[in-house]
């Protein structure tokens, strides 16, 4: 898709981070905006930010819980309604939630997978058919994550959901081409980014916060991994200069990280020998902008702080 100026764009989980990165550097490119996240201050300030840098770009912004199918639909019939169309869908939208498989609560699986996946589920049933019948050139980007291609411990929950993120990205993919469709999907994969994505538990709603559990070693350890990720992490334009060349570029996976090729071509290698791929020593290299490992030593990952 290599014209972007004049067309639309939406963007969820656009009130920081990636989201709002992308909003501005699709306004940049002289997209007018759909902008939907949960947090109704970081959404007015990324449509503040947008307007203050992007001349004759239109912005609307909704409050959306990508997660409720009816609230992404909402979202969709009033940006078709006020802008005419959409051409780039970037579901964004994302949260973290850690842990080790055994430990976690049905509630610690509910949520991530409810707005990791079933955002990007919600997102193409509401917005990609209308898109289809516009006949147009367009896009369907999908924030998915470097865990939605190596697993690592103590961070099941969101390796679930961003595994199926990326499964959910490529069968969307294939049946959109199999359909001769004009749309083209990327699958953006970032490690680690400086956003707010170590502090999600802020949005997470009451319904699904496991009762009495207080918080255990287990979730100290999945904090200090991703407050490390992001800590250590790149800047979210970088991310989003490497998500618009990838839709104008009609590329599907997009890595963000040095390194990052190889270690899937290691850790692919290893599965197809029938090993268990590994994240210790030298083989750390998730995270920051140098491609240095941020994950705790050995000890830490195996519970013995």
């Amino acid at each position: 898709m290599r014209e972007l100026s004049g067309r639309v764009a939406v963007v969820t989980g656009a009130g920081g981070g990636i989201g709002r990165a992308l909003a501005l550097g699709l306004a940049a490119e002289g997209m007018s905006l759909m902008l939907a996240d949960v947090d109704p201050g970081g959404l007015a300030d990324t449509a503040s930010l947008v307007e203050a840098g992007a001349d004759g770009v239109k912005v609307l912004t909704e409050i959306t819980d990508v997660s409720d199918p009816v609230a992404v639909e909402h979202l969709a019939d009033r940006t078709f309604g006020e802008l005419g169309a959409v051409h780039v869908l970037c579901n964004n939208a994302g949260i973290f939630q850690g842990g080790r498989m055994w430990t976690r609560e049905p509630e610690d699986f509910a949520w991530p997978l409810g707005v990791n996946l079933w955002g990007i589920l919600h997102g193409v049933r509401a917005f990609v058919p209308r898109m289809i019948d516009q006949d147009t050139e367009g896009h369907i980007l999908n924030t998915v994550s470097a865990a939605g291609l190596f697993a690592m411990p103590h961070m099941g929950p969101y390796t679930v959901s961003k595994y199926a993120a990326l499964a959910a990205s490529q069968s969307l993919a294939q049946d959109l081409a199999a359909a001769g469709s004009k749309l083209r999907v990327t699958a953006l994969c970032p490690g680690g980014v400086r956003t707010g994505l170590n502090h999600s538990g802020r949005h997470r709603p009451e319904n699904l916060v496991a009762a009495g559990r207080a918080e255990d070693e287990d979730e100290e350890v999945s904090a200090a991994i991703i407050d490390g990720f992001v800590e250590e992490g790149v800047d979210p334009a970088e991310v989003a200069l490497a998500a618009v060349t990838a839709i104008r570029e009609e590329r599907f996976l997009v890595l963000t990280h040095p390194g990052y090729a190889e270690m899937l071509r290691e850790h692919t290698e290893a599965l197809i020998a029938g090993a268990l791929p590994s994240f210790s020593g030298e083989e750390n290299r998730v995270g920051g902008r140098d491609g240095e490992g941020v994950l705790p030593d050995r000890g830490d990952l195996s519970g013995h702080r």
